[in-house]
């Protein structure tokens, strides 16, 4: 799965990755993001590709209050078009959601250490994402996503038997684009084949009120 990671790009270069216009929001770096949380995502509609904020925790259509949200922080890319939360989403609203990191928790001794997992150059990815309106009439919509996950490769099975599915630089734009076939686009999920770096980080990281830049320090 993935319940905490994070993003400390900074924004010029965060909108010169995703090729989006200048962001309408207050941007800071962030460095534990939790689920139930507003965060930064990419998808398209008919004014163009950008960046805005949505709450990690998708709210399907349907729901009957906001709260089903905090079940839906993930999507299994193998069962997409199989639940009623995500299949609609997975044809027409799918996101990016820019990450620096994520973080994994393994089992060492008696207690469990969690580990930042990153691209080897810091580079922000990509990951794979659903997104949601949610309106009850006479309430404010809730624009809510979820990540979705894939199989770990082999780098980090160890830590976790589930990990984002990251999209590559050069499938970003068929990922979003609706006009891609669902199965075309499904094809892109697929366990991250490069290098990821990877090592243990404080327990800092546990409080997700804990969101400052010794999270990704490595224990010394």
């Amino acid at each position: 799965m993935c319940g905490r990671y994070s993003l400390s790009t900074p924004e010029d270069h965060l909108v010169e990755v995703f090729d989006v216009p200048p962001l309408a929001f207050d941007y800071r770096a962030r460095y534990n993001i939790a689920p139930s949380q507003d965060v930064p995502v990419v998808a398209s509609d008919r004014r163009g590709t950008r960046l805005g904020l949505l709450r990690w925790g998708l709210v399907p259509a349907w729901a009957d209050d906001p709260s089903m949200g905090s079940r839906t922080i993930n999507a299994r890319a193998e069962s997409l078009l199989d639940k009623p939360s995500f299949k609609e989403a997975a044809v027409a609203r799918r996101c990016l959601v820019p990450a620096d990191g994520f973080y994994e928790w393994a089992t060492e001794g008696e207690g469990k250490v969690p580990y930042w997992i990153h691209s080897p150059d810091r580079e922000p990815m990509g990951f794979a994402g659903v997104w949601e309106c949610w309106h009850l009439q006479g309430t404010e919509p809730v624009f809510s996503m979820a990540i979705i996950t894939v199989n770990a490769n082999d780098q980090i099975q160890h830590l976790h038997h589930r990990m984002p599915a990251i999209v590559h630089a050069s499938d970003r734009e068929a990922w979003l684009d609706t006009e891609t076939p669902v199965a075309d686009a499904l094809s892109l999920l697929k366990p991250y084949e490069r290098e990821l770096g990877a090592y243990p980080v404080s327990t800092l990281v546990n409080r997700p009120a804990n969101d400052v830049p010794e999270c990704i320090e490595p224990l010394s």
